[in-house]
């Protein structure tokens, strides 16, 4: 099964077993191409929601037992399927990080989907870990920059906007209702988030009846802004459930991100400047980020200075901002990309030398250091040529997009970062033996 060419392999003997997924349809499609390659695709329901859509119905595992149960239920079924590799969208959730543990000590292969980190129009492929966990925490600039292919292609630009958003809303409305009306077989089923399946299932359902409501909201407030004429830094929020923020923040809540960015800013930043937190797309309201945000600014006497956007294009408050704050969103890509100062909390992964600031924030809000223009530049050519691929989970044309690229990568004998890396350390061998 196994070459040292870096081709694809054949996949006839590789057993792929899919956890839980992204929304939507998408892994149910990957499983199909995956056939086509000579593979087999299992698929393990936590709920009626992951079940709903996988075609084919007789691969369909349904786990109905408790989360202590979950470890050995694994091992049994990779033993009974046969199972060579693991498929999983994120790592933390507590029964993908059990599974990722055991399938390493089977021996399997383990491939991680995330949403793109140079959102918002590429999707991200790893291998054993993302985020925090991800294979590019190890990896110096310098060892990224060798390993470029130095093509005379233009870097693709990132988009304004992120063209899933409403399908990846619509498919979530869906996949809740499934679990809150069809759950009866998964009696022990219980969400690996704080709120329960029917709290969820109606943040969903308000997200989209409010939409027109907030879209004309945050027209306005974005329009005030850039047509204020002061200088504003943009603060990046997360949603407060989201594994990047749960498991690599070192936060609490949002509140105290919050508390600690306003004040650094009163302390720091010249009487004349703006504070604009950017709440992100699919905030529904769980967190109350904007009475907190008003009762920090207020204590702080900044109240005046300080507004809340309610998602939207954030390509628009960049193009203006002074700077950008933020916890460890990958949003910071955007204005790393544009170059802007960028401070961020906890773990990321473009953490990295030259990249983002490292200043108490009332120094950054008063005299922000910006990035090293070359050092991003080949950062970000380094994930276009590895691990971000075109396309996205949710609409038609984004998984057919996506699809058409990540089977190979899959079925290669190794992940996108390591194959990358070792290729070019056998180019240059083989340069320095004609030498």
């Amino acid at each position: 099964m196994t070459n040292t060419t870096g081709k694809p392999d054949t996949a006839a003997a590789r057993v792929f077993l899919f956890l839980q997924g992204p929304h939507g349809p998408f892994f149910s499609e990957l499983a199909e191409r995956l056939t086509e390659t000579g593979a087999a695709c299992w698929r393990v329901a936590f709920n009626a929601g992951d079940g709903a859509r996988w075609r084919d119905r007789s691969t369909l595992l349904a786990f109905r037992g408790t989360a202590e149960e979950w470890p050995k239920q694994f091992r049994d079924w990779v033993a009974t399927t046969g199972a060579t590799d693991l498929v999983v969208y994120g790592d933390v959730r507590r029964h993908h990080a059990e599974a990722i543990s055991a399938a390493r000590d089977a021996g399997l292969t383990v491939h991680v989907f995330e949403e793109g980190y140079l959102r918002p129009y590429w999707a991200t492929y790893e291998r054993n870990g993302s985020n925090g966990h991800s294979r590019l925490m190890e990896i110096t600039l310098d060892e990224m920059e060798r390993a470029l292919t130095r093509t005379a292609d233009v870097p693709a630009l990132p988009p304004d906007r992120w063209g899933d958003l409403r399908m990846h809303m619509v498919h979530g409305a869906l996949y809740h209702w499934h679990v809150l009306f069809r759950n009866q077989a998964f009696p022990n089923f219980r969400p690996h988030r704080d709120q329960s399946v029917a709290e969820e299932f109606r943040l969903h359902v308000l997200r989209l009846v409010r939409r027109p409501r907030h879209m004309v909201e945050r027209w306005a407030v974005t329009r005030r802004i850039r047509r204020g004429g002061r200088p504003y830094h943009v603060v990046l929020l997360q949603l407060e459930h989201d594994a990047s923020f749960r498991a690599f923040s070192g936060f609490a809540s949002q509140t105290d991100f919050i508390e600690m960015v306003i004040s650094g800013f009163a302390q720091g930043a010249p009487s004349h400047h703006r504070l604009v937190f950017k709440a992100h797309p699919l905030e529904d309201g769980r967190a109350p980020l904007e009475s907190a945000i008003r009762a920090s600014a207020a204590a702080h006497g900044v109240m005046d200075r300080v507004h809340f956007v309610r998602g939207g294009k954030l390509a628009y408050l960049l193009q203006s901002a002074r700077s950008a704050v933020t916890v460890n969103s990958t949003s910071a890509h955007q204005a790393l990309w544009r170059g802007l100062p960028v401070r961020s909390f906890g773990t990321s992964v473009y953490d990295k030398p030259g990249l983002v600031s490292h200043q108490t924030l009332p120094d950054f809000f008063a005299d922000p250091h910006p990035p090293d223009p070359g050092a991003y530049a080949i950062y970000r050519q380094f994930l276009l040529e590895t691990s971000q691929i075109p396309g996205g989970f949710y609409s038609a044309k984004g998984r057919a997009q996506l699809l058409r690229q990540v089977i190979d990568r899959m079925i290669s004998t190794a992940g996108p970062y390591d194959l990358r890396l070792q290729r070019r350390e056998t180019e240059a061998q083989q340069l320095r033996v004609v030498r």
